[in-house]
This record gives structure tokens, sequence and C-alpha cells, in this order.
């Protein structure tokens, strides 16, 4: 099952071309600060602004959890030409086994972050 279908918030949210702009996490939650890419079906979705390849939005990604462990990557965080900085991409959105039960796996170059049953909630700035 893809994310898109897993997590209605998701629908029309394409994670691996998101920028990952911060991460703040609790033992039981991640709250990822997303340039966020939307598809053309998204309701909010615009044609991309002029150089823009997607049309990007502000987002907060949370994720919440019974069981849910984020390893985060010892990389910093890249600063581009216009002096934005940010930790990459999603890159991995995926199902998985971890510790013996179906689990949904975030990966990029911010880190990793797997996660039981996972409530996952999208928000627009």
């Amino acid at each position: 099952m893809e994310y898109q279908e897993a997590f209605p918030d998701l629908a029309d949210v394409y994670l691996e071309d998101s920028w990952v702009l911060g991460i703040a996490s609790t033992e039981r939650d991640v709250a990822f600060q997303l340039d966020a890419v939307l598809t053309p079906s998204h309701p909010l979705y615009q044609p991309p602004a002029p150089g823009e390849q997607h049309c990007y939005r502000p987002a907060r990604l949370s994720v919440s959890s019974r069981k849910l462990r984020l390893d985060r990557s010892e990389l910093p965080a890249a600063t581009d030409a216009s002096g934005d900085s940010d930790f990459g991409n999603v890159d991995v959105v995926a199902h998985v086994v971890w510790d013996g039960e179906p689990a949904w796996e975030m990966s990029g170059d911010w880190g990793i972050l797997r996660s039981v049953e996972p409530s996952v909630s999208l928000t627009f700035d």
C-alpha cells in the first residue's frame, strides 16, 4: 500500500520531492516542517512559480505512534544559493517489518523514522 492511500492527509502530496526544513520530536511524536510538493489533483495546487519544478506549500507533517523511533543523521543542513537551508527530501516512504511488527519507514539525508500504526496528519501554514 502506498503512503498516499494509507494516510488520507498525504493524498495528492509527493513527499519524495518535498524539502525537509526542520524536525522536532518527542518520545511518541515527530513533526517535520516541509516545503511540500502538491500534485495537480490537490485542492491547494497552483501552477509552479517561475523557476520552480513543482507547486510547493509550507506544511507541517506530524507522525505519532505508540511505538516510534527517529534516528537523526549527523549531516548538517544544506544551504542553497539563496541562503535557504534544508535537510534534503523524504527519499523513501515504505511499509516494512520492524521488531516483528508491520511498520512504516521514512528516510532521507535527515535520518530514518520508523513507526508502528502511525497517525499521520499534514497541515498547511
